[in-house]
């Protein structure tokens, strides 16, 4: 016979319960003890990944300081820039200069003197031959019923082209008289532009026609009309004179770019290349900025919240890993640059100081130390000794794959797994001791059945008597 309520029939016990919390008190410590020790895993795992965060945060702002051509970078400044507009690029060099531009660069374009009823008039077969004073070259072969927009096409797909560009222009009938009998009509002509500017890139158009389809030397040279000529643009830089094919001047200053914008015979514009302060302040401002989130974060993460501030520890609290992170910076930052000259060696000589954590910076130091060697300055970030270079070492190393943070990322994922694996072995642990004192409870309430029956009929058998 079984027992399948959960209150005894023989005892009046509930059973289940009773089973129930048993099994529990054998199994709740480990089980107790399982989840602390995960919720500190998953606390220190959480915080490491914030650490990193806060790290590569950094690492992006001090990259921008590691290479010396930021010291190098110059601004520029015309007095007229409807006349000549500039800009500095790399190896600039600071200067001002007197520019007078006489004459601006310009592409040929030439016109057919051929005039077509329309764009599908046919204009001949053969072959076209482009060529200018640079030796660029290219050829075009068309059939003989090619027309007027055919043409145009294929020059301007042809392959290896970078001379010319065709187009098609709607205009009036030149008129050769008064019984000229399309006199006040429109016609349609081949307009041919040179891609660039400069003698050198004059184009020159030959070729052959077929003979049963004539009609291309209609195209050919002699028979265009030069609606621009070709020109060089010609400058004075200081009373010396610069020719250039080009209206923008890549090669007349070191470094800076001339954009030739009007000619200005008789009047000099003045450009000045100086050095790009602003610049500088303004990486230097993003170094500081990034300097005191990652300080700021690496406090937060190691704090002790106490038991009357409410706001609890930190993730890291008294982790020696983020205790040496902090410490290795700090000397980084602070320890002088043994490649840069004596007056200015570290941080704190040109501006940058770090108190309570917290860096700051004095603009007016940083600048009067550009204006006074600026050489050592980007020394103490970019030299191979620089603040920014070996900053960027060590936290390549706290960033890098198996690095310190990433093995200890690895190793408490895998014990937050084991946890989860004991946890399931503890549970089942459960099950099976619950299984088996239900078992052993509910065969005591079968028997304590039984002897209440017995009892119940021996009482009834005396009083019988």
């Amino acid at each position: 016979m079984g027992i399948v309520s959960s209150v005894g029939l023989g005892s009046g016990i509930d059973i289940q319960s009773l089973v129930t919390q048993l099994a529990q008190a054998e199994t709740q410590p480990a089980l107790n003890a399982i989840s602390r020790q995960k919720s500190v895993a998953s606390t220190t795992l959480s915080g490491l990944g914030t650490l990193k965060s806060a790290l590569s945060g950094f690492q992006t702002a001090v990259a921008g300081l590691k290479d010396g051509s930021l010291f190098k970078t110059h601004k520029t400044s015309s007095s007229d820039e409807s006349i000549v507009k500039a800009s500095a690029g790399a190896n600039s060099v600071a200067g001002s200069y007197a520019v007078e531009v006489t004459q601006l660069a310009k592409a040929q374009k030439s016109i057919a003197t051929s005039e077509f009823s329309n764009f599908s008039a046919l204009v001949g077969g053969g072959t076209l031959a482009f060529e200018t004073g640079a030796g660029e070259s290219f050829s075009v072969t068309v059939g003989n019923t090619t027309t007027l927009s055919g043409l145009r096409d294929a020059i301007n797909s042809a392959t290896g082209n970078s001379v010319v560009t065709a187009s098609i222009v709607n205009v009036d009938h030149v008129s050769t008289g008064p019984n000229d009998p399309e006199n006040g009509s429109t016609v349609s002509k081949l307009v041919l532009t040179a891609k660039k500017t400069g003698g050198e890139n004059a184009f020159t158009v030959s070729g052959s026609e077929n003979v049963d389809a004539p009609g291309l030397s209609r195209f050919f040279s002699a028979n265009l009309n030069a609606q621009t000529l070709a020109l060089d643009a010609i400058i004075s830089v200081d009373g010396q004179t610069a020719t250039r094919s080009s209206n923008s001047m890549t090669d007349v200053l070191t470094g800076v770019t001339l954009d030739l914008q009007n000619v200005s015979e008789g009047t000099t514009v003045n450009i000045d290349v100086s050095l790009d302060n602003d610049a500088i302040n303004t990486a230097v401002n993003g170094f500081v900025a990034a300097y005191n989130k990652l300080s700021s974060t690496t406090k937060s993460l190691g704090k002790y919240g106490g038991s009357t501030d409410g706001t609890g520890n930190g993730a890291l609290i008294g982790d020696s890993t983020l205790r040496s992170i902090s410490s290795q910076l700090r000397q980084n930052l602070t320890n002088t640059v043994s490649s840069a000259t004596s007056n200015y060696n570290s941080l704190a000589m040109i501006g940058l100081s770090i108190k309570d954590g917290v860096m700051s910076l004095d603009s007016a130091k940083l600048n009067t130390a550009l204006s006074t060697d600026l050489q050592s300055v980007s020394d103490i970030f970019s030299s191979t000794d620089g603040v920014a270079n070996r900053t960027s070492d060590r936290l390549s190393y706290f960033l890098q794959s198996g690095g310190p943070l990433d093995s200890r990322q690895s190793t408490l994922t895998k014990k937050i797994a084991d946890f989860d694996d004991r946890k399931l072995d503890i549970q089942e642990r459960q099950s099976n001791v619950q299984a088996m004192l239900l078992k052993q409870f509910t065969a005591m309430d079968v028997t304590v059945g039984t002897f209440n029956s017995t009892g119940s009929f021996l009482t009834n058998w005396i009083n019988s008597l």
